[in-house]
């Protein structure tokens, strides 16, 4: 039986410890750079992700980085996972996605996210207690406004221009990691993306589809393997000199998620005990590729900018992907 086609995508956050404004500016510039580079060199697709009072810069605002990106690239489809859109006024943020969809011919998807940062929900003075019914109601005014059509809201007759370019509306995906997520995703007709690879929340979301009458759409279940991948001629090395900004990038989503489910959690406290867990992995291209062809790896999550990674060795593993890695797995 033929192996599936290896993904490769590549993904940022611009997480960066202890940054001062000018090394924070170089990381960003960077990822422009590199998003030009993996476009050009046949990679699959570009993700950015958002989240908000975070000492370290974690990226809050994914919509203006999907925008430069998509200006410096042709072809490489762009996802925002996840939007977190309880924490913007939806008639606006249902046009800045609509311009975004037009600047990109379609080629930016997002996978909607509710939050569960206490913090980021005082930060924008929402409330945590009805964050799922909010959330489902911020989305219902997006799918109305994207129609173009005159429509109610807080008792004004409102229209948004202009229609996305994608029709009916940008590829949405709704995330989360429970049957109530999944069931959130079918009511309001959007695609599934759950945090971790559960069937049974697949089963969840697409009996709730045809309860409510359509066709299931696509369920993104996460993938086993490593959440995180990375390229290096010597791993020894890599982790020796760079174990600490993985370490820093483990640690911090620790600090979030708790005992949360999610694939890209790892406990460890210290480098040695990343390299035997597993989910950070470091990977010389032979190696990589074996894994691929083997199919243990069908999903490589890039990370070129993981907790602050220097320029070096962030582009020596994107060039080991693009100009090793994808030639032995493609040509």
């Amino acid at each position: 039986m033929a192996v599936p086609r290896t993904q490769l995508v590549v993904r940022y956050d611009f997480r960066a410890p202890g940054a001062d404004p000018a090394a924070r500016q170089e990381v960003y510039a960077r990822a422009l750079e590199q998003a030009a580079y993996v476009d050009e060199h046949g990679l699959d697709a570009l993700m950015l992700s958002e989240h908000h009072t975070a000492d370290d810069g974690y990226l809050p605002s994914p919509v203006p980085v999907a925008a430069a990106m998509a200006a410096v690239t042709k072809r490489i489809p762009i996802t925002i996972s996840a939007l977190l859109v309880n924490f913007y006024e939806p008639l606006r943020l249902a046009e800045d996605l609509a311009v975004l969809d037009h600047l990109s011919a379609g080629r930016v998807s997002h996978t909607i996210g509710l939050g569960y940062r206490p913090e980021e929900y005082a930060l924008f003075g929402r409330p945590m207690a009805t964050r799922g019914r909010d959330l489902e109601a911020r989305i219902q005014v997006m799918l109305q406004a994207w129609t173009g059509e005159e429509f109610e809201h807080e008792g004004r007759r409102v229209r948004v221009t202009p229609t996305p370019y994608t029709q009916p509306h940008p590829f949405l995906f709704y995330g989360g990691g429970t049957v109530a997520a999944a069931q959130r995703a079918a009511r309001l007709g959007l695609h599934f993306q759950p945090q971790h690879g559960d069937p049974s929340l697949k089963e969840a979301y697409d009996a709730a589809c045809r309860e409510a009458g359509r066709e299931p759409g696509f369920t993104m279940l996460a993938p086993a393997g490593p959440a995180n991948v990375f390229c290096a001629e010597d791993p020894d090395a890599f982790w020796a000199h760079h174990g600490r900004h993985l370490l820093a990038d483990a640690v911090a989503y620790q600090e979030w998620h708790g005992t949360a489910a999610s694939y890209v959690v790892d406990t460890s406290r210290t480098v040695e005990e990343m390299r035997a867990a597993g989910v950070y992995a470091v990977l010389t291209p032979d190696d990589l590729v074996e894994r691929c062809r083997s199919g243990e790896i069908r999903l490589v999550t890039s990370h070129p900018a993981c907790g602050g990674l220097p320029a070096e060795p962030s582009w020596e593993h994107l060039r080991l992907l693009a100009e090793r890695v994808i030639p032995a797995l493609r040509g």
